[in-house]
């Protein structure tokens, strides 16, 4: 075998019997895509026993095993750029970033430098873990760009598939501070599934046959016509929290996708320049993939989250 390949083992879920392989394959490897996957089975990277399994479409089993080719990352086409990165932590396995809002975190159409990932780059002289792939070297998972606060990135791919399983099973701890409009109930649990909106694919919302996705959520301080609370992901589904609070009358201050910011409220923020949706991924907790040390870091809320807030306990 190439040294350079890396061998992730497979079992598909009960759940996913009789699902397309491609689409069992990304259910029991979450630290790739679907479309990665449907490459890789494409190309012959994707064997079971002795077998190639070359057709993305077959038909999976419960506990059928397979095995997925990764191969050695191409250089990244990706450019190092020198853009300043708070850093809690770092390792030789992983780090912990406090990404500013405003910071894309891996190029896409739009955004082809500039982001996380440039950063990253510079900033590791190119010690990433292959994993996600050229495009996203490292990313184990993402926040929005207007989204500030904690994640965690995997320098080599041990600790990549170690934090993807921790995700996938949901033991992750993240917490993310919001300014919502209105005044929630003390604490409530959303239970919805989500999925691009039929409608408009550049968004999400809850539709029935989506994937799970669950938000707990506490008051922490209610203002005249708004309040800070605190959001605690079972899942990490896109926009959740956006979406979750918005489904319950409660959209996120300067979401400009999900909310309707009006009146005061709406004074205040254009006074403020307050351009964003006002959430921050404050808590991040796993167990260290690599030392299996418990670890957890807390983010302060940014200048702008506090300046807003600040101007709303007035």
């Amino acid at each position: 075998m190439d040294r350079g390949v890396s061998i992730i083992q497979a079992t598909i879920a009960p759940a996913a019997h009789g699902w397309r392989l491609d689409r069992a394959l990304a259910d029991a490897v979450p630290t790739l895509s679907r479309e990665r996957l449907k490459v890789l089975i494409n190309s012959g990277a994707v064997s079971q026993g002795s077998a190639l399994a070359r057709d993305p479409a077959k038909k999976a089993a419960a506990g059928d095993i397979f095995a997925v080719a990764i191969p050695a990352p191409a250089p990244a086409h990706n450019e190092a750029q020198d853009i300043p990165l708070v850093v809690p932590f770092e390792d030789e396995h992983l780090l912990v970033v406090d990404k500013p809002a405003g910071l894309v975190v891996h190029p896409a159409a739009g955004n082809l430098d500039g982001t996380l990932v440039n950063a990253l780059l510079h900033h590791c002289g190119g010690s990433l873990s292959g994993i996600g792939g050229v495009a996203r070297p490292g990313i184990v998972h993402r926040i929005d760009k207007d989204t500030s606060g904690l994640l965690v990135v995997a320098k080599t791919d041990r600790a990549h598939e170690g934090l993807a399983k921790q995700f996938a099973v949901h033991s992750i701890d993240r917490r993310y501070l919001a300014i919502v409009g209105g005044r929630p109930a003390p604490e409530g649990t959303v239970d919805a599934p989500l999925a691009r909106s039929p409608s408009n694919r550049k968004k999400m919302a809850i539709v029935q046959s989506g994937k799970r996705a669950v938000t707990f959520y506490r008051s922490l301080r209610n203002f005249r016509d708004a309040a800070m609370v605190e959001c605690r992901l079972e899942t990490g589904r896109t926009h959740q929290v956006r979406v979750h609070m918005a489904s319950i009358g409660h959209a996120l201050l300067g979401d400009q996708t999900y909310g309707r910011d009006k009146g005061a409220t709406k004074a205040l923020l254009d006074t403020l320049s307050f351009r964003r949706q006002a959430l921050h991924a404050t808590r991040l907790g796993f167990i260290h993939p690599v030392t299996r040390q418990p670890m957890a870091f807390d983010s302060a809320m940014p200048a702008d989250m506090q300046e807003l807030f600040s101007a709303l306990v007035v």
